[in-house]
């Protein structure tokens, strides 16, 4: 029998390749997002919930001893949060399946009562967690893990932030920053669409990110506004990464016993918010963000935000950090951009897109969430913000296992990434 050439064998092997991962990551993808959406919808009605009924942040310190005791109960209270799937993909670390339930009912429960924290940094635990156990089931190898676990990250950011290939970039891109594993970039993709899919299926995603009125055109004096804003959104970007990681030591410090840490975070908060008058800083903020980008002005914002974002995350809430990140970045945005002569709303977009790209260091990713919010047009002008922000930010961080491989100032190798 005639062998096959040797390029007719790797042919093969591609289309090998192909088929598997179209049908792994079309099940990831879908089993994922239908999580992802009853995530998504669980804490929309407890959003709406505490808008009907705002006497349920007085619950806010019994929130916060409820969700250290439900993590001591599992045995997870050492927890490291996102850290663990980064690690998960990078050094082929275990990741438990009660990872997904628990994250799940804490978010949620964190949202109900009051607390400052995201839905998308939860996503990628969820997804994660979630894809690792489906990747046990198939009995992958442990590279093959990677990839589904990668897989699970992209579907669940999609399917709640509706920005899929954002979602497939950022799981490829955040967990080592220098080198991606481009073996997952197909995979993800499917992951991701077949997630987006599945939400919009719900009644998701229907309308694009968000309105921005007034962009502007790249020109010689735009350019210059815009870099010396981005330069703004990594001094942002660094103090909100430095507060929010301080802000766990400190609670550690001075109360010891993670119960309390809880009880005093949710009073912390609950006291702050009786002062401020409004619940404008509790939840994620995205009503916020598309009043600031229409034309609202809050000079104090952004400040008030990272705070009540670190005494929530802090003391044991749990949630993710990257819509209070765009949040902080939009608040900024929209109150300096104009003093640099740019537009309200296009400075808000910029401050946002920025500010996650200096806290996440995932620029790529940062470029596309700006096309996928924002729409193609001035995506130069977001290119460039980003870049500075990314550059000037230096080797800070929401995540502290995330890995930066090379400089970012010279083309050179700071360290390896442990493979």
């Amino acid at each position: 029998m005639t062998q096959l050439p040797e390029w007719g064998r790797k042919s093969l092997r591609s289309c090998g390749f192909f088929v598997k991962w179209v049908l792994y990551a079309s099940l990831v993808g879908g089993l994922v997002g239908l999580v992802a959406v009853a995530f998504h919808l669980g804490i929309d009605g407890a959003a709406e919930l505490r808008s009907e009924y705002p006497w349920l942040i007085w619950l806010l310190p019994a929130g916060g001893a409820a969700i250290v005791l439900l993590y001591r109960a599992c045995g997870m209270e050492k927890d490291r949060g996102t850290n663990l799937v980064l690690v998960a993909v990078r050094d082929a670390e275990r990741l438990k399946l009660r990872t997904a339930p628990l994250i799940f009912l804490s978010t949620i429960l964190t949202h109900l009562v009051g607390g400052s924290a995201g839905r998308e940094g939860a996503a990628l635990q969820l997804g994660g967690s979630l894809s690792a156990y489906i990747g046990k089931k198939l009995r992958l190898d442990e590279k093959d893990e990677r990839i589904v676990v990668l897989c699970g990250m992209a579907a669940a950011f999609s399917a709640l932030f509706g920005t899929p290939l954002t979602a497939a970039l950022f799981a490829m891109e955040v967990v080592t920053v220098g080198r991606m594993y481009y073996a997952a970039l197909v995979p993800c993709l499917i992951s991701a669409l077949t997630a987006l899919w599945t939400a919009q299926c719900f009644g998701l995603h229907e309308a694009p990110g968000y309105l921005v009125p007034d962009p502007i055109p790249a020109a010689p004096l735009s350019m210059l506004q815009v870099s010396v804003l981005g330069a703004f959104c990594a001094v942002l970007s660094i103090v909100f990464c430095v507060v929010v990681h301080n802000a766990s030591s400190l609670y550690a410090k001075y109360i010891p016993d993670a119960r309390l840490r809880g009880l005093a975070g949710g009073a912390l908060v609950l006291t702050l918010t009786l002062l401020v008058g409004s619940q404008t800083y509790n939840g994620a903020g995205d009503p916020v963000i598309r009043r600031l980008l229409a034309g609202e002005t809050i000079p104090e914002a952004f400040a008030l935000k990272i705070l009540f974002t670190a005494l929530t995350l802090g003391s044991g809430f749990r949630g993710g950090e990257i819509v209070p990140v765009l949040f902080t970045g939009c608040a900024f945005g929209v109150w300096a951009g104009p003093v640099f002569g740019l537009p309200h709303g296009f400075s808000g977009a910029l401050g946002m897109a920025a500010t996650f790209c200096g806290a996440t260091n995932c620029p790529l990713s940062s470029i596309l969430l700006s096309l996928e919010l924002f729409g193609g047009e001035s995506l130069p002008l977001y290119a460039l913000c980003c870049g500075v922000s990314f550059l000037l930010s230096g080797y800070y961080g929401l995540y502290s296992e995330q890995k930066i491989i090379y400089s970012k100032f010279r083309p050179e190798r700071l360290h390896t990434d442990g493979d």
